[in-house]
């Protein structure tokens, strides 16, 4: 066989829209336009803006933060929102909404993370309502929280690298220097281009007793120090051992949580007092809502949201006799009141993102830290050695004051002072420069005295920098310190309760549901009741619409699921034991709107699938008939519909389920029939077959209607028998037809 050629790249030239600068077509490689338009942009959003880095911020958090530290918040008064915001635009040119939206989320008011950064009053919404808006900036007030002492307390101090603003006017921390590992501790997420992030908080003291675990020992049993994720909304996480211990060593998983609640018995009365973090109480209560209009849940006569200023509450009202266990069983499967955080720790490490497991952010975390400790005692290293060199100029003064006055005032020319100290004393020009700036009232041999006696002090000082800098342990030792004195500053006991799988009560999740005899009916125009058997004593005739008719009644039992078979080659599941019980006076359930079907979407059949273990016979018009197992139609999961259920290639005109093999009437449109038994179309177990050809068509005649030969009018069935097929049909004798027989479906 011939080789195809290799297919060239698409040349944007190849679009004749696409114009140069002066009307001329440009030709460029789609490729090198990928790579250089596309992929700096990718990787912008990725660096600057949806990942967070290692000290857990990402940029917006960080020039908000460090805008607030910069204007005295840290330990001053609040001051107007709208203040911040304006001020944070000089190193954040997004606008001020972006600003302000991120300053809601870092709020103590928000209560969207474990340890808030801004200490705010006024409103700024919950992180756990939908539709509870944050105040305007203008009406809002804030400050920097007390754990951003932990946050700036290095930022003077060269420990982190500095980089211009956007216009170059002022300078911006790359880095925060957290003393603590806020990556783990503040929850954060965000969408990047080609990936995202989603980190779950933890509790501080627990993050702080894992890091010096690492610090002392290297490694550690981190399930041991930190069960499980910590979320600030509270709730309980179901605790699963082998999901957490994936989760810390590989980043990615999810955490399962439900809704804390109790029972009031006096009032019959359920209070909701914690939700997860990842659902609102809007959501709760529509979802509910939704459930009791269905029918789905009939023991809730009203659930409503009582949150005040004392915190989350909702309440749910029950009807007289409900067990409240099974409820919130129902409830938790069925609502956002039970809900999973899915992990996914994607982090800035250097410019390039990793999804890296819990000890390994913590030994990314303190492998940062350690240097940040260490350009910080640096730095206090090289001031106190400055300061000592001054010092030891001022000791040379001392020895003789007043040749030192006199030198300067000898000294004719201003200029000459400096050289003409340094020449007095054997000084260098930096101490010579440190002494002529010494006040007059300061020349005194008490004030020099008191001066110079820092110097032993700073001596030692200096050499207790030095050894730190020189060992390992000592400075593993300033990190443990500074996590310890976090946990005695800030004790946090958690918010989410861990709940083990043997503490749940076993309580089955759904009630078995009553065999309960029933009869159902469809009629052409779709309409759909379900009527006991006592209610059809009392009236069996059924009333139908103008011009509608019966198409299909089907005796089953009220736990059985139903399946509709409609003209886009499509089934619908409904289970009868969700829907009410009709009367034969009634219209019945509209199924297009109950099953929420396509548009201009029409049901052509149903049938009753029982346990799923007899097959089904499909007509269809080409003369085709179709053999499967009805559990080609079976799902595990609740699903209400199959699209492709059956194949489309002609129009579906009958359909059989059979519980065991049976004789067979097939009618065409021009008043012909065949008989032949079930076992002479092949079974195949795939929703696509297309069906074996049993009824030989002349012309453009099709097929009608196929029924059980039991259900037929038919006195002489061998004389319409086929002993094999395909058969071309045999015209019915008058005795043999029959209206109701041959109505179409």
């Amino acid at each position: 066989m011939r080789k195809k050629k290799a297919e060239e790249p698409k040349r944007i030239s190849d679009n004749p829209n696409v114009l140069g600068l002066h009307g001329e077509t440009t030709e460029q490689m789609i490729t090198d336009t990928l790579e250089q338009n596309y992929m700096p942009y990718a990787m912008s959003v990725i660096v600057s803006r949806a990942i967070p880095e290692i000290d857990g911020f990402k940029p917006s958090h960080r020039k908000l933060l460090y805008t607030m530290y910069k204007m005295g918040l840290l330990s001053g008064s609040r001051t107007k929102s709208a203040n911040i915001v304006g001020q944070t635009m000089r190193l954040n040119p997004h606008g001020d909404a972006a600003i302000y939206e991120t300053m809601v989320r870092l709020s103590a008011g928000n209560q969207s993370l474990l340890m808030p950064f801004v200490d705010s009053k006024g409103n700024f919404g919950k992180v756990y309502s939908r539709d509870m808006s944050y105040a305007a900036s203008r009406y809002t007030e804030a400050k920097l929280s007390k754990i951003c002492t932990a946050v700036f307390d290095d930022i003077d101090k060269d420990s982190v690298d500095f980089a211009d603003n956007y216009d170059g006017t002022m300078k911006e921390p790359l880095l925060l220097p957290t003393a603590f590992p806020n990556v783990l501790v503040s929850a954060n997420s965000g969408i990047a281009v080609g990936m995202a992030s989603q980190i779950c908080g933890f509790n501080l003291n627990e993050v702080c007793n894992a890091a010096i675990a690492l610090l002392q020992e290297g490694e550690a049993d981190l399930l041991s120090i930190i069960p499980a994720p910590d979320f600030p909304t509270g709730a309980e996480i179901l605790y699963d051992r082998s999901a957490m211990e994936s989760i810390y060593r590989t980043g990615r998983g999810s955490v399962a949580l439900r809704a804390k609640w109790r029972y009031h018995p006096k009032d019959n009365l359920i209070e909701i007092t914690e939700i997860p973090y990842t659902t609102t109480c809007e959501a709760i209560l529509d979802k509910v809502a939704d459930l009791i209009k269905s029918g789905k849940i009939r023991e809730i006569n009203d659930m409503r949201d009582e949150t005040d200023l004392s915190g989350l509450r909702l309440a749910i009202d029950l009807k007289r006799g409900t067990d409240p266990e099974k409820l919130m069983q129902k409830l938790f499967k069925s609502t956002t009141l039970q809900d999973s955080f899915p992990c996914n720790f994607n982090i800035l490490i250097e410019g390039n993102p990793r999804v890296m497991g819990v000890q390994e952010i913590l030994e990314e975390w303190i492998a940062w830290r350690t240097e940040c400790v260490r350009r910080r005692i640096y730095h206090e290293l090289s001031g106190k050695k400055q300061k000592l060199h001054l010092l030891r100029g001022l000791e040379q003064i001392l020895l003789d004051i007043d040749r030192a006055i006199e030198i300067i005032r000898n000294t004719e020319m201003e200029a000459d002072v400096i050289p003409n100290l340094m020449m007095g004393f054997g000084i260098d020009e930096e101490q010579a420069e440190f002494v002529a700036e010494i006040r007059l009232r300061n020349i005194n041999r008490e004030y020099i005295l008191k001066r110079t006696s820092e110097t032993e002090a700073l001596e030692k000082n200096i050499a207790e920098l030095e050894s730190i800098l020189n060992s390992r342990r000592k400075l593993k030792k300033v990190l443990i310190d500074e996590l310890t004195k976090i946990n005695q500053q800030f004790p946090t006991p958690r918010r989410s309760t861990i709940v083990y799988a043997d503490q749940l009560p076993d309580i089955p999740d759904t009630e078995p549901v009553p065999e309960d005899p029933v009869t159902v009916f469809l009629s052409k125009e779709g309409y759909f009741k379900k009527i006991s058997p006592q209610s059809l004593r009392m009236s069996s005739e059924q009333k139908f619409k103008e011009g509608d008719t019966l198409r299909r009644s089907l005796a089953t039992n009220n736990a059985r699921e139903i399946l509709f078979l409609t003209d886009l080659a499509q089934i619908y599941k409904l289970r009868l034991s969700e829907t009410e019980l009709s009367k034969a006076s009634s219209l019945g359930s509209y199924l297009p709107t109950l099953l929420k079907m396509d548009e201009g979407e029409s049901i052509l059949d149903m049938i009753d699938p029982a346990d799923y273990s007899g097959t089904v016979l499909l007509a269809f018009a080409n003369g085709k008939i179709a053999h499967v197992p009805v559990s080609v139609w079976q799902t595990k999961t609740n699903r209400k519909k199959l699209v492709n259920a059956f194949s489309s290639k002609s129009p579906l005109i009958g359909v059989l389920c059979l519980s065991e093999a049976a004789d067979i009437a097939v009618y065409t449109d021009d008043m012909r029939a065949l008989v032949f038994h079930s076992s002479l179309i092949p079974l195949k177990p795939t929703r696509s077959n297309q069906g074996n050809t049993a009824v030989v068509l002349r012309g453009k005649k099709q097929l009608k209607e196929l029924n059980l030969l039991s259900d037929t009018v038919i006195k002489d069935p061998s004389r319409y028998r086929a002993r094999s097929i395909p058969k071309s049909p045999v015209i019915l004798r008058p005795e043999d037809t029959g209206e109701e027989q041959l109505s179409i479906l």
